[in-house]
């Protein structure tokens, strides 16, 4: 009896200290590779913080597929807590009774059902569903998201799409659906190198950081613009301001917007911008489509004013059949997919659980997000 009573404590106390271990080897190395931010102060010390007894745990079918042990092993870090099962985007609220912890999306809809949510992972990088609530600014709650997860991944995807415009890739694409071998689609002294050219990248975060890397490494002076400060990775020529916005966009010969969605980037590319861009210059969107004043896109498009535009977001979105986005001159658009990778799950769970598990023993949280400023 003594035996089984010393092997159960043991149990428990291993148990105990692999669920308040730090990360495991791959979650470390991913965190500097990513550079995922650290809080300054345990969760612990805060008022929103207490051990969870409710974790509601949103998995759609993508993640489903790509981690089918997920609950499983997620339950392992997650201390006593029950772990319950969603499986849509809004959670109903049968569900959200009681619960602490949402892994899933800070939306109104899941703010207002979860009423005892004290901690939201949000899956997205972007918050602006849920700034936008007024719930997320009147509660006292704890929200991180998955900056820079999705970097990789989405610049590797603006560099595609920026070759898709300056080697006019588009056109030709349309003339094989048409089984049109056509070597006069397009002027080729139209078809650029990128070599020696400028890209301004406009939001110098995480994706917009990984944009910039790849840009310079293909020869490309590379500027930038960030609200916090003039610093910036070595391959990045110069780090303006956000008031500096207009000043370099006349420089650059592609523009690439990385922003999250704030009151202060709705909008931001307008009429006036587009204008005080380079004749002939290329505009990408990875950003948020709502940043952009689509009839404006349309116009400078339409004059030529632009080279062109590629975009994986747009506003409305999805966009409607009948929109004039679609027939606009010279424009290349994905749907809201640049994110995607053959590894971009990978490192998304690792962080999923790593947050989980550092929730629970009250320890630094990665990628805490500022709901006042938005990111």
């Amino acid at each position: 009896m003594f035996r089984i009573l010393c092997g159960l404590v043991l149990y428990l106390y291993l148990g105990i200290s692999a669920s308040a271990a730090g990360p495991d080897a791959a979650t470390a190395q991913l965190i500097k590779d990513m550079g995922l931010r650290e809080a300054v102060a345990p969760i612990s010390t805060s008022s929103v913080w207490q051990k969870p007894r409710r974790i509601v745990v949103t998995m759609l079918d993508r993640q489903m597929a790509s981690k089918p042990d997920a609950v499983a092993w997620l339950k392992q870090v997650a201390g006593d807590a029950e772990i319950v099962v969603a499986t849509s985007r809004e959670v109903p609220a049968a569900q959200l009774e009681d619960a602490d912890v949402l892994l899933g999306y800070c939306t109104h809809e899941n703010l207002s059902n979860g009423k005892a949510l004290r901690y939201i992972l949000n899956y997205s990088a972007g918050v602006d569903r849920c700034t936008s609530s007024p719930l997320a600014q009147s509660r006292e709650i704890l929200v991180t998201n998955m900056q820079r997860i999705y970097g990789p991944g989405i610049a590797e995807h603006v560099i595609g799409m920026m070759y898709t415009l300056t080697r006019k890739l588009y056109v030709f694409r349309d003339r094989q659906r048409e089984r049109h071998w056509d070597r006069a689609a397009v002027e080729r002294t139209s078809m650029q190198e990128v070599q020696g050219r400028t890209l301004l990248v406009v939001g110098l975060g995480g994706i917009g950081t990984e944009i910039a890397r790849r840009a310079h490494g293909l020869g490309m002076r590379v500027l930038a613009t960030r609200n916090s400060s003039h610093e910036g990775p070595e391959f990045v020529a110069y780090v303006g301001l956000s008031d500096e916005l207009h000043t370099l966009a006349s420089q650059a010969d592609v523009v690439v917007n990385a922003t999250p969605l704030t009151p202060e980037t709705t909008g931001l590319f307008d009429r006036s911008f587009f204008r005080g861009m380079k004749p002939g210059a290329y505009f990408i969107n990875v950003g948020r489509g709502r940043s952009v004043e689509t009839a404006d896109l349309i116009e400078a498009l339409n004059s030529e004013r632009l080279g062109g535009a590629a975009l994986d977001v747009t506003d409305p979105e999805p966009l409607p059949p009948s929109h004039p986005l679609w027939t606009a001159k010279n424009v290349f658009i994905t749907p809201h997919i640049s994110a995607g990778s053959d590894e971009q799950m990978g490192r998304y769970w690792l962080v999923v659980r790593e947050n989980l598990r550092r929730y629970v023993n009250g320890e630094r949280m990665l990628s805490v997000v500022d709901l006042k400023r938005g990111y």
